[in-house]
Parts: structure tokens; sequence; C-alpha cells
């Protein structure tokens, strides 16, 4: 069975959180990609880069934290009022396993959307020969703040 095109709503939310993510100057230097969006859910790709390792050759931690944190806020973005947009107000991540792999996953997930504040939970795993191993775990607060231009 075929899936279905994704609904036009679905589509306008991907299409804003694009443009977010084309005018992070960090996202763009690391060079991430948007994954699945839906409302309250949010994924963010790094492919491998031997510039994102650490002395290890793992990727790094920063890179790793980084990822999650735009998964979480694009997360949290995609239930925000009209004419808001989001800023990470405190984030926790716990490092799991060592992150080696041909890419990590960043899936944010809202928790509790409220009417300032919002709290998302963020894995990330690694992906490396069609297996994902759960690398970090990250618990972030988001608040809305009225938009403007930049």
């Amino acid at each position: 069975m075929a899936s279905s095109p994704p609904s036009r709503d679905t589509a306008a939310l991907r299409d804003r959180i694009q443009a977010l993510l084309d005018r992070s100057g960090l996202m763009q230097h690391l060079g991430a990609k948007l994954g699945d969006v839906s409302s309250g859910r949010a994924h963010v790709h790094l492919p491998f880069s031997p510039a994102l390792t650490q002395h290890l050759g793992l990727f790094h931690a920063g890179a790793t934290s980084a990822i999650a944190d735009a998964a979480g806020s694009f997360a949290a973005m995609t239930q925000a009022p009209d004419g808001h947009t989001v800023l990470s107000v405190e984030f926790k991540i716990n490092l799991l396993a060592p992150a080696q792999g041909e890419s990590l996953e960043a899936v944010g997930q809202v928790i509790r959307k409220g009417r300032t504040l919002t709290i998302v939970q963020v894995d990330v795993f690694a992906l490396n020969a069609g297996r994902k191993t759960p690398i970090a775990l990250m618990q972030q607060t988001i608040i809305n703040v009225p938009e403007r231009q930049p």
C-alpha cells in the first residue's frame, strides 16, 4: 500500500520549520538536515564528518547537543502560537553511549505545551549499518516569545 502524501497543513508546518533550519548558521555549518515534522515532533539528522569529532573520532558532544537542542526547539515551534517563535531556556542532556556511526538522528517530542513554557524530550540515536542505537537523552524547557525579524 502506497503512503498518502502529507496533508497541506503538515507540508506547511514542515516548510516553516525548514525555513528556521535554513536560517540557523550553526545547523548549516554542521551540515544538519531536517527529517520528519509533525505537530509536537521534529527530527534532525546529522551525517558523519571528521570535522564533527572529538579526539577519539566519535561525534563530539557539542554536535550531539546542538542537534538535540534544534530538534527540541523545532518540535516546540510546531505548536507555538501564531506570531511567536521559541528560545531554549534550559536543557539537560545525558550522554548514554559513544556517538559513533554514519549519522545521528535527534527526535524532539513535546511533553507538555504551556502558554509560555513548553517541555520537550529529545532522544538522540546513532545510525550505523541499519542499526539505531540510543546515545543521548535531553530534557528541554522552551519559551514562546513574540517573533521579530532577524
